[in-house]
């Protein structure tokens, strides 16, 4: 363990027997075996953007079913993969971010680890280790930074690309935050991004009702590892979204929750799998520009923040608005449609698990990278063993959408598809890398624990993806 991941060892490369061994797993019966020496040409082709190499038949293919294991668990049982973040720098080096969790991880050991590619994605080189997880990495004024939370939030910077790092920075004390590697925002010299604080004790299992996303703000030219670089957005839970909802919600005929989930212990629809209280979690940010969106803000000082949406259904997601003041203050709430109605629930495919927003400019497009649900309306007690958590827990079929407005959305394809259940392709993050989008993976293969508790870390590419659009 500690000769393969820490940074005090000689930084490891990714070897070209683990490519082969990705494409042997997905060929077809009766092809011929991939020698070192092909599936070098294969790499090569594919990160160039030219394999068309495909895993499966039918006519919706995978676009990125080929991929590279960036990092793999030396104990799959016992320690396990999360948390994938990817950054493009200016230079066009990749830089990946993963945490590892579970029984096989002692306490002294730092959780999160840091790569960086000058290949492309072909081979990745690991460049150092962080105390926390849910971190995403950025650049932002010449720096590249990575942020996330050991219960508070923390912060590393780097000013060389990635290869040293300074000591974490804590922008919080004493809090209890939550969150993931989603999206971030650079908007009139500032860096938008989302995370979420516990800001109560009353829930007893998952504890997404608690949870308040908080849009932070900071300043470009700063150093962002100052706390005082930063703005935070007020704080609005879901529990404090709906009137007596630990009481009595007043929510019909939308089917919300799916399962039973009262405060504060949740419900068991079978026996081994709970659902917990109605919840949010694991934010994007989102800025509508387009003057004709009947969101936009002619001020332009609203930003919304597009969340999971845990109601044991699926289908759809959250949303809560945040809208910046004169004085730097920005205040969250929930948005208002043209009937006067409140907005919280919206649809979006995959929204009922960790999504990926992306906003690219030459196609003025929202691109969404998400989970593909095929069953969730399959009864709980006949799930079979393989499959986690409740019916809406599918975690094997990467899908990418785009949409111009974020409510109205087009299907783009299936990025790439695990063998099994158990076999995740999920808790994605991406990048726009010239034509193409890169994606990292929280992946498995027949040896992970479960699709939750995942044994790899895989990176994907997504050629030309502008030319999916119709």
């Amino acid at each position: 363990m500690k000769s393969r991941f820490t940074p005090h060892a000689s930084p490891p490369k990714l070897k070209i027997g683990r490519f082969v061994q990705c494409l042997d797993a997905t060929a077809r019966p009766g092809s011929k075996p991939w020698t070192h020496q092909s599936a070098r040409a294969a790499a090569a082709a594919l990160l160039a953007g030219a394999l068309t190499v495909c895993a499966a038949g039918g006519p919706v293919r995978p676009l990125a079913q080929p991929h590279v294991v960036v990092v793999e668990s030396p104990d799959p049982e016992r320690i396990y993969c999360y948390t994938p973040g990817i950054a493009r720098l200016r230079t066009g080096r990749l830089v990946a971010t993963m945490d590892f969790g579970g029984p096989g991880m002692t306490s002294d050991q730092p959780r999160g680890r840091i790569f960086t590619s000058d290949d492309g994605g072909l081979t990745w080189t690991l460049r150092g280790s962080f105390p926390f997880l849910h971190a995403r990495p950025f650049e932002a004024g010449g720096a590249l930074y990575i942020l996330g939370h050991s219960g508070d939030l923390m912060i590393v910077r780097s000013d060389d690309g990635g290869l040293t790092w300074s000591a974490p920075a804590r922008l919080t004390d004493g809090q209890s935050w939550h969150g993931t590697a989603g999206n971030v925002l650079e908007h009139r010299g500032h860096i938008y991004l989302v995370m979420e604080r516990r800001v109560s004790q009353t829930i007893r299992v998952w504890p997404v009702g608690e949870l308040a996303p908080v849009l932070l703000r900071g300043r470009v030219d700063g150093d962002l590892t100052d706390r005082a670089q930063w703005r935070f957005a007020s704080e609005l839970s879901f529990a404090a979204t709906i009137p007596n909802l630990a009481l009595d919600p007043a929510l019909d005929h939308f089917g919300v929750p799916f399962f039973a989930a009262p405060y504060p212990v949740g419900s068991r629809p079978s026996a081994r799998r709970p659902c917990a209280p109605i919840g949010w979690l694991e934010g994007n940010v989102v800025r509508f520009a387009d003057p004709d969106h009947l969101l936009h803000d002619p001020s332009d000082r609203t930003f919304y923040i597009w969340l999971r949406a845990h109601t044991g259904g699926a289908g759809y997601a959250a949303v809560a608005k945040v809208v910046e003041h004169g004085n730097g203050s920005m205040i969250t709430q929930l948005a208002t449609v043209p009937s006067g109605k409140r907005l919280l629930f919206v649809p979006c495919p995959g929204g009922h698990l960790r999504f990926h927003v992306l906003y690219d400019e030459p196609s003025k497009l929202f691109w969404l990278l998400s989970s593909q649900a095929t069953d969730s309306m399959s009864r709980p007690d006949r799930l079979p063993p393989e499959r986690y958590g409740l019916p809406n827990n599918e975690r094997h079929r990467l899908q990418l959408h785009f949409s111009r407005n974020m409510f109205d959305w087009c299907f783009a394809g299936l990025v790439a598809t695990g063998a099994t259940p158990r076999e995740a392709r999920s808790y994605a993050a991406m990048a726009v890398d010239g034509d193409d989008l890169v994606i990292l993976s929280r992946s498995g293969d027949a040896r992970a624990k479960s699709a939750h508790d995942t044994n790899l870390i895989t990176f994907h590419r997504v050629r030309r993806f502008r030319e999916l659009v119709y």
